[in-house]
């Protein structure tokens, strides 16, 4: 019970002071960050809807409005997949890589102020495993969040 409270409690706050740092400083939301991020390494920049909810996690309606809202933003615009017409491709903005590249910096200064300059090496690697079997397990069940 101890180790399932302190993990929810601390998840939850970190995200939350994740989130709040990137807002503050740039107006953009931690579900903004994850999805520019993605958008920035996939080949051509660009990512089917679907394959893009697979990768953040999320609902396909809850995707595309947020989608919606970061195209009203320019961040990213949406197009039909060349493959075979009927796919939605969401492709990322030069606006959406500038916003990416500004905000870049103070979430990797979060991440290591509120999380991994608190563990040692080892605690890293664990933290790592745990989690990378957490999502083999879920990924292999085809739990979605």
């Amino acid at each position: 019970m101890r180790a399932w409270r302190a993990y929810v409690d601390g998840g939850q706050r970190l995200m939350g002071v994740l989130n709040k740092d990137l807002q503050d400083a740039h107006n953009l939301t931690m579900a903004e960050y994850r999805i520019l991020v993605m958008l920035s390494e996939s080949p051509d920049g660009s990512l089917r809807m679907s394959e893009l909810a697979d990768g953040v996690l999320s609902s396909r309606s809850r995707l595309t409005h947020q989608i919606r809202r970061m195209e009203s933003d320019g961040m990213v615009e949406r197009s039909t997949c060349v493959d075979d017409g009927r796919g939605v491709l969401a492709v990322i903005t030069d606006e959406g890589r500038r916003r990416l590249t500004e905000a870049a910096p103070t979430h990797v200064d979060s991440v290591r102020k509120h999380l991994v300059d608190l563990l040692t090496e080892q605690e890293l690697a664990v933290l790592g495993d745990i989690f990378e079997k957490v999502d083999a397990a879920m990924e292999r069940s085809d739990v979605k969040g």
